[in-house]
């Protein structure tokens, strides 16, 4: 399909001579600016081609970049659950031995105040194993609800991954496609625009840029305008055909041209 109309863009856009009237100033300023229009809206209709692919590819790029960023940060997250039960592990390893030492302590003590005292140490001991094994068991949790996180987020990403690559080659495609005609396309439509007079030509970006289809030329069609479709009084038809001023549309603002401009660019007779 981009194949073909690339063909037929390629066929509308030979450049073709124009012959107009020597002393008609407007007439030629007029195929001018319709030959300009004519191949910006032929590399427009490439760019169509490629329709919403390059912001599709710019969406996953950005979609994989913070599905990493958050694959990451859950990893390190995991991590540091490990981490903290691990250090709750030895530390009750570590209040045992404690307990083990104050119970062989008060086995040689001399008094109840010391067995007393050393009583305290091994229940404030066996508080701290409690706790500790509470936060264990938080942590072991917490572990298992962060490792499916990050079994599901890496699952995501690949999958995101995937189809970025598939999106990327779809557009390399289309580009590698239609890259050399637009850029003959581009050349042309830059020969054009230097033969027309500074202030007209800033017209002409001005009403393109402000025009949701790109056209700031349109044809005059049965009476109408070729851009917002109104109605163009009889008066103004006439003016349009005679070429003595250029007249825009008083509706859409678009630079209005006869079937004769249009001819005259598309190799008509």
């Amino acid at each position: 399909m981009a194949k073909t109309a690339t063909k037929t863009a390629e066929k509308e856009a030979k450049p073709v001579k124009t012959v107009v009237k020597a002393d008609n100033a407007v007439a030629t300023k007029l195929v001018e600016l319709y030959r300009l229009q004519h191949y910006d809206s032929l590399v427009d209709k490439i760019r169509t081609q490629r329709g919403e692919l390059p912001l599709e590819v710019q969406d996953l790029e950005d979609e994989v970049t913070g599905l990493e960023t958050r694959m990451n940060k859950l990893a390190e997250d995991l991590k540091e659950a490990e981490t903290a039960v691990s250090d709750k592990n030895n530390f009750i390893k570590d209040a045992k031995a404690s307990i083990k030492k104050y119970e062989g302590q008060q086995a040689k003590v001399r008094n109840n105040r010391e067995y007393d005292s050393l009583g305290k140490e091994i229940e404030f001991q066996n508080l701290e194993i409690q706790l500790a094994e509470k936060r264990i068991k938080e942590g072991k949790f917490a572990m298992e609800s962060k490792a499916g996180a990050v079994e599901e987020s890496k699952k995501l990403y690949k999958e995101r991954k995937k189809d970025l690559e598939l999106k990327k080659k779809e557009l390399d495609d289309i580009i590698a496609e239609t890259e050399k005609e637009e850029k003959d396309l581009a050349r042309k439509s830059e020969a054009a625009a230097k033969v027309i007079e500074e202030r007209l030509l800033k017209a002409y970006h001005r009403i393109r840029g402000n025009a949701r289809n790109g056209l700031a030329v349109v044809r005059m069609e049965r009476g109408s305008c070729g851009g917002c479709f109104n109605a163009i009084p009889p008066q103004r038809q006439l003016d349009i055909a005679s070429h003595k001023k250029i007249i825009v549309c008083e509706h859409c603002g678009r630079i209005l041209v006869d079937d004769s401009v249009v001819d005259e660019v598309n190799g008509a007779h």
